[in-house]
């Protein structure tokens, strides 16, 4: 459903990822592992086009989006869950949902309001509290139901399980299996190597913006060597 191959990136002279390739199957959730600074939020910046790639091809369901306005590849049905969430702390939570609505894409789930409270019933509780009064796990669960409004085929949800509670990252492996169920693909970029186990079918592992590690979690747990050099503390 998404293909990147040979991707180049730049933060002005900085070359952060270099001839990057990772694929994404339909109905799969792959985990995009590394520590810090390891080019995870670029690359999904990149297939954002948020950050312009120097070069390389990334094809959303076989089109070209290299070169796109972030906007126009959204209404192709590509969400995206930013690491620092980016909700609006002055609107409500219905507000923020509100904010994120597109019309009914064919292929995606059409998410209602109703529906994401059922899925984050913190947010149902809390549906007229500003942004700023929530708590930093709860505001994560947000910008994931503010994504979902745009009814996406596809999304890239970055660092999801960082700078939360523990019994939030339960809540968020619980929901990322529940999305998978409903037929959502997701790239999903994290550090916590137990919380990928647990959602996600495939690894990737990226380090100085390059691939290092490609394959199933077994293949990982049987290469302690690659985990030890890439994903240690």
């Amino acid at each position: 459903m998404l293909e990147v191959n040979g991707v180049n990136s730049f933060y002005g002279k900085a070359h952060v990822l270099r001839d990057l390739s990772l694929e994404v199957p339909h109905g799969q959730v792959v985990a995009l592992l590394g520590r810090n600074g390891a080019g995870k939020s670029t690359m999904m910046k990149s297939v954002m086009q948020m950050v312009r790639t120097a070069s390389g091809s990334i094809k959303f369901q076989g089109r070209e989006i290299s070169g796109l306005p972030p906007h126009k590849i959204a209404k192709l049905g590509l969400g995206y869950v930013p690491e620092d969430r980016r909700v609006f702390t002055d609107l409500t939570v219905i507000e923020n949902l509100m904010v994120g609505q597109q019309p009914q894409r064919e292929g995606a789930v059409t998410w209602t309001r109703d529906m994401l409270f059922d899925l984050f019933p913190n947010l149902a509780e809390r549906r007229n509290n500003r942004g700023k009064a929530l708590s930093g796990g709860e505001q994560q669960m947000l910008t994931i139901a503010r994504t979902l409004m745009g009814n996406p085929l596809f999304v890239l949800l970055d660092e999801p399980s960082e700078g939360v509670a523990p019994v939030i990252v339960k809540q968020m492996a619980k929901v990322i299996s529940q999305l998978k169920s409903e037929g959502l693909t997701i790239l999903l970029s994290e550090q916590n190597l137990h919380f990928a186990q647990v959602v996600a079918d495939r690894a990737v592992i990226i380090e100085g913006g390059a691939e290092k590690f490609a394959g199933t979690f077994d293949e990982l747990i049987a290469q302690p060597d690659i985990r030890d050099t890439y994903l240690a503390a």
